[in-house]
């Protein structure tokens, strides 16, 4: 019983410490870590490079500011885009490639170091939350590169 008791109580020990563990918080992930990815196109200052990369400023803020625009966020993050696109009165025709390895406390997290630290003229930005964003990109795999680009200039035209 003894030698029962000796193999029982450190196995239990060791499975309560791994619960523990597993409950630990997750950190968020760094938002301006992940920037770098977007920082080779636009930018380390979101500045872009007119006519080959727009600039991550107002456009963002407006966008952020209406529902249609934070979907079209999240999904152009995820999808990635391609065709014309105006941003700030300058006509773009490049790709931005879809960053499909992010998930969606990565891109929430991304947004808003955009949101907060690289775009500031414009509406106030509010935070985007995992929940919202996953909420989002439950149309991804329904939406085309292309797709957004045409929905930039319908959210841009009609100010939805």
């Amino acid at each position: 019983m003894k030698i029962a008791l000796a193999l029982i109580v450190p196995a239990l020990m060791m499975g309560a410490m791994a619960s523990a563990q597993d409950a630990a918080p997750v950190a968020a992930p760094d938002g301006a870590s992940l920037y770098g990815r977007c920082s080779a196109c636009h930018t380390a200052t979101g500045a872009g490079l007119p006519g080959a990369f727009p600039a991550l400023n107002r456009d963002v803020r407006v966008m952020a500011s209406k529902p249609a625009g934070r979907r079209y966020l999240a999904l152009v993050v995820r999808v990635g885009m391609m065709g014309p696109l105006t941003v700030d009165g300058v006509a773009y025709r490049n790709v931005m490639p879809a960053q499909s390895g992010l998930d969606a406390k990565d891109i929430a997290a991304v947004l808003n170091h955009i949101g907060t630290r690289i775009s500031h003229d414009g509406p106030p930005f509010n935070l985007f939350t995992a929940a919202e964003v996953t909420g989002y990109l439950a149309d991804a795999a329904k939406v085309a590169p292309t797709d957004l680009s045409a929905l930039h200039a319908t959210l841009s035209a009609t100010g939805g």
